[in-house]
């Protein structure tokens, strides 16, 4: 039977994180000039590449951590920490200002070398936009957290739900801005960063129990 609990938390995680509706505006300043197809085509390419990132970090993240001799609790900690920061920068929008301030570079960096669109699935668009360290920490956290291959399995399928919507996202990125507007944008942020908030707060509260043994006091 498939856990659907942890499929929905997992599936909450990666889209707060990954940010379908956050991607699709800078996706579409980036790709300003560029044929339907060019589009489509950058799309699916940064979908793929941000799968493959995520599928190997899943995989063999944990070895990489054994490797360099760091608790999975420490991590867990780590990763909370980091993907609070990264709440509060969507409450307050500075996590918005920053990704339109990396598009508006990379434009005016076409603008002044290269007139042709430029392939920017790569980057900025799969790393560090989609598989960056937000969802890299997450998906490392949650395979530490869920051990076996339904789990695994589950978890993959999540991912692979928000790499779909934001393929889609990405695709039909100008008609949705033209749809939601920037207040309503802005709005979306700020609730999936209060969201996100409170998962990095329980990320941190289960790194504590297992580094200080506070199951009994916490719980």
């Amino acid at each position: 039977m498939i856990n659907i609990e942890l499929f929905l938390s997992a599936f909450a995680i990666f889209f707060v994180v990954i940010d379908p509706p956050g991607c699709a505006p800078i996706f579409a300043s980036l790709t300003t000039g560029a044929s339907h197809v060019q589009r489509r085509a950058m799309a699916l390419r940064a979908v793929i590449v941000s799968a493959i990132i995520l599928l190997i970090f899943g995989l063999f993240g944990q070895q990489l951590l054994a490797a360099l001799h760091i608790e999975l609790d420490s991590f867990r900690i780590a990763g909370g920490i980091m993907l609070f920061i990264i709440a509060i920068e969507m409450v307050f929008e500075k996590r918005t200002a920053r990704r339109e301030e990396r598009a508006q570079k990379i434009i005016d960096q076409q603008e002044d070398d290269q007139p042709e669109i430029e392939d920017v699935s790569i980057f900025p668009m799969a790393m560090p936009m989609m598989a960056g360290p937000g969802s890299i920490a997450s998906i490392m956290l949650l395979m530490s957290q869920n051990e076996g291959m339904e789990s695994a399995a589950i978890i993959f399928g999540a991912v692979a739900a928000v790499l779909i919507l934001t393929f889609f996202a990405l695709w039909a990125a100008g008609p949705v801005m033209r749809l939601l507007g920037d207040k309503v944008e802005a709005v979306v942020t700020r609730l999936l960063g209060v969201l996100l908030a409170a998962l990095a707060a329980q990320f941190i509260i289960d790194g504590l129990r297992g580094s200080f043994g506070l199951a009994g006091i916490v719980s």
